[in-house]
């Protein structure tokens, strides 16, 4: 693996100074994004708070035909 990296290094380093800052973005931005277990943990915590919301009475429910009738609507 690291041979390959070396590599890529190497190949990058011949890249134009502004293609060179273009993928240092790329590469920085990459890292921010949160690995499909980190999501998973945030979409689970949300749904732990939107419960809880609701069974403490701090939101109410939408009936499902209500829901569907909106999503139809704004669909055509």
């Amino acid at each position: 693996m690291a041979k390959e990296i070396e590599r890529i290094i190497a190949e990058t380093m011949e890249l134009e100074r502004d293609e060179r800052a273009h993928l240092a973005g790329k590469l920085l931005l990459s890292l921010d994004e949160p690995t499909p277990s980190e999501l998973e943990r945030l979409w689970l915590d949300e749904a732990e708070r939107r419960l809880s919301d609701y069974r403490e009475g701090r939101t109410k429910g939408v009936p499902a035909d209500d829901v569907f009738r909106r999503a139809v609507a704004e669909l055509t």
